[in-house]
């Protein structure tokens, strides 16, 4: 009886080693490795399409950097200056809104740092109405708005508020910005060929005016996040291709009075 027993607790002590019941050691599960459902040369299609988009990426980016490069504000004598602005400036008529606080205060505005492109959000209006809509401010009260130029759908150009005073237009950078507000045909703010002509030449001539270069002109959108010119914050390749157009009449004015100089030193 006494060995039976011993042989009991023995194969009970087996049984409850630390490898479980009955004392085998468990394995690990094994599972089935999952296959790929796409074969080896479609794998090494994709890697070859995600490097060449990686390669495409580095040389925009490349690309953008010597744009910006290339634009940089180039260094113009205050005579090189002077005869630009003459060879650049645009046809344009001066109607001055009349001296009142809510659209022409008369206030002597800062050195001039900008220029502000704005869109009207008024479709299908003329650079007249908006002009007279500016000065009728001091009757309606309504607001305070104003603009130094208005450019209309035919490219006409209005000239509201000297340079040297502010306009209420851009906010925080009225004081040392000139504001270009742009009429436009339809809701989409989208630019008449007539009028994105004039607002390329008059923003050139402003630029050589000032002293400055394509990269200090901006949107009302740059100031306040407004959606002002809608188009240009829609469309941010259309904006760059702006600047380019304007950087482009620059060099071009820069480039036609440097031949005229020299010919005047010819005596041609």
């Amino acid at each position: 009886m006494s060995t039976n027993r011993n042989s009991t607790r023995k194969r009970s002590s087996y049984g409850n080693s630390r490898y479980g019941k009955g004392g085998r050691r468990k394995q690990p599960r094994r599972y089935a490795k999952a296959k790929s459902p796409l074969t080896r040369r479609q794998r090494v299609m994709i890697q070859r399409t995600c490097i060449a988009a990686a390669a495409v990426l580095v040389v925009v980016l490349l690309i953008l950097a010597a744009v910006r490069m290339f634009r940089e504000k180039p260094e113009y004598t205050k005579e090189q200056l002077a005869s630009m602005e003459a060879f650049l400036e645009p046809d344009f008529q001066v109607d001055l809104l009349d001296i009142n606080e809510f659209s022409r205060p008369g206030i002597a505005s800062d050195p001039i740092n900008g220029i502000v492109i704005h869109y009207t959000a008024n479709p299908g209006s003329t650079a007249k109405d908006n002009r007279d809509y500016f000065n009728n401010l001091q009757t309606t009260q309504i607001t305070k708005a104003s603009s130094h130029f208005v450019i209309g759908l035919e490219g006409e150009v209005i000239q509201c508020v000297p340079t040297n005073e502010i306009a209420y237009a851009s906010n925080d950078r009225n004081g040392d910005t000139v504001s270009i507000e742009c009429c436009h045909p339809d809701e989409t703010g989208a630019f008449t060929d007539a009028t994105y002509e004039s607002m390329v030449q008059t923003t050139a001539w402003l630029c050589a005016k000032f002293g400055l270069s394509a990269d200090d002109v901006i949107r009302h959108y740059d100031v306040t996040g407004k959606d002002c010119p809608k188009y240009f914050v829609e469309h941010e390749d259309a904006w760059e291709r702006f600047k380019a157009d304007v950087h482009d009449k620059l060099v071009f004015a820069a480039s036609e009075v440097t031949k005229e100089k020299v010919k005047e030193t010819r005596g041609d």
